[in-house]
């Protein structure tokens, strides 16, 4: 147990947030890839942040936004468990060189981009609300 979880979680949500703002400007620029990284890690940490004001301790070493979501114990859909195996993707392949070329191929458009975009502010305010429901 963390005795500064409140500064801890802070910061995630604060990160998150920053993020967010992040991959919008990045995808308004044409950086599609990039932008959909920064969606990413904003679910992550947000999600990081609901670990810790749920567990009182440091969230786990993960990436994997499933796997930190069930941690969280926050109740998924399908389709939202669905969206979040595809948004972890792109941290994978969004780091590794021998996945950039099929990834960019894929998800480096302006049509994929906006939906990823509009899944992950979805998603985000969804899991803000879960902080109200401790």
């Amino acid at each position: 147990m963390i005795s500064d979880y409140r500064n801890v979680l802070e910061y995630w949500r604060a990160s998150s947030r920053k993020d967010f703002i992040v991959a919008t400007d990045l995808a308004k620029l044409g950086h599609y890839a990039h932008a959909l990284f920064f969606c990413h890690l904003a679910l992550e940490k947000l999600l990081k942040a609901l670990y810790v004001a749920r567990q009182h301790e440091h969230a786990p070493y993960v990436h994997d936004l499933v796997i930190l979501a069930r941690k969280s114990d926050i109740g998924l859909s399908d389709l939202q468990i669905d969206s979040l195996q595809t948004i972890t993707t792109f941290n994978i392949q969004g780091r590794y060189a021998d996945e950039k070329s099929e990834f960019y191929g894929k998800y480096n458009k302006k049509n994929v981009a906006s939906k990823y975009l509009a899944v992950t502010k979805d998603i985000l305010l969804w899991l803000e609300k879960k902080f109200q429901k401790k």
